[in-house]
């Protein structure tokens, strides 16, 4: 269990010093399969910063275009947990029944078809796992139709007969804040245009990731398909929210390590909107906390980063 925690280092460091780290460890803890919560803590918070200095120190890109690429990644992301249990029943034909998320539902996709619902081709969500996918390989102009067609789907919800009106016309939740719906063009129509952005630059500048960072995506969707966890249950919410609060920690740790802005984008992004979608939707809240605590939790990364990154750079100024 050890190695797993080798996965928070980049590859070049697990490669050079990877053998060393777990010779260290079944030394401090002979018997142990797995280090005490505290040095599990600080091993992952020094492979975040190990992986942030490395990316800080490879100059083939702009800091902006990597900040730009990982927003996009954030809200591929966001877009595409809503309907996770959607994808994976869609991919693996199971038929969801009572748990199909917010629309009803009979038989199997393509033809499923419930009472006063429409027949839909495909999952909405399939849009953002294309996107996702494609992103991670450095490869927006695959991105990029997806996005514009996340654009086309939630513009014409109520006629288009491709995605339906099932699983898109139910709330879609992004953990803190409001429930935001596939009709909401904010969210698609940023990653539309980060998209954009990223297709226009020279191919092979952005960053090409492995297929492996997909691994928690297909847990995810096997946790949600396997458990019917949906998106407006409280387990959601919960989960999702520790998820968000682990990213924004990782980032002010990697901010922290470097002082470098690029972290920076993706939270600003992430930050405008959620809040967008509460000024939209002001009574929309899920009430899981109070409405203060949430505007707080949400607006707050920003200027900590921010200052974090600046008081950073600060310091190594007057080193």
């Amino acid at each position: 269990m050890n190695r797993l925690l080798l996965a928070a280092y980049p590859k070049t460091y697990r490669s050079r010093r990877g053998e060393e780290l777990l010779a260290c460890l079944a030394e401090a803890y002979p018997g142990r399969s797995w280090p005490p919560p505290r040095e599990v803590v600080a091993l992952a918070r020094a492979g975040v910063q190990t992986r942030a200095r490395a990316v800080v120190e490879d100059t083939t890109r702009p800091w902006w275009l990597d900040g730009f690429h990982l927003t996009a990644l954030v809200l591929a992301a966001l877009a595409l947990v809503p309907y996770l249990q959607d994808v994976w029943h869609w991919a693996l034909h199971i038929d969801p029944g009572r748990h199909a998320i917010a629309f009803d539902f009979s038989g199997w996709y393509p033809w499923a078809q419930g009472p006063e619902t429409r027949t839909r081709l495909l999952p909405y969500g399939l849009l953002p796992l294309i996107c996702l996918i494609a992103l991670l390989r450095g490869r927006p102009w695959i991105a990029l139709p997806a996005a514009a067609a996340m654009i086309y789907a939630g513009a014409t919800f109520n006629s288009s007969t491709l995605f339906g009106g099932e699983g898109k016309a139910g709330l879609g939740y992004y953990g803190l804040g409001t429930p935001i719906t596939a009709h909401d063009l904010v969210l698609s129509g940023m990653l539309c245009i980060v998209c954009a952005a990223l297709a226009a630059c020279r191919p092979g500048r952005l960053r090409c990731r492995s297929y492996c960072w997909l691994v928690p995506v297909v847990l995810a969707m096997f946790v949600a398909g396997s458990l019917h966890v949906i998106s407006v249950s409280p387990t959601f919410q919960r989960g999702l929210f520790a998820l968000e609060l682990t990213a924004l920690i990782a980032a002010w740790v990697a901010t922290t390590a470097t002082g470098d802005y690029r972290w920076l984008i993706p939270v600003a992004a992430f930050t405008f909107v959620r809040t967008q979608a509460i000024i939209a939707e002001p009574n929309g809240f899920m009430r899981s906390l109070p409405d203060m605590v949430v505007l707080l939790l949400l607006v707050a990364p920003l200027p900590i980063l921010a200052i974090t990154a600046q008081r950073q750079r600060s310091q190594a100024l007057f080193e």
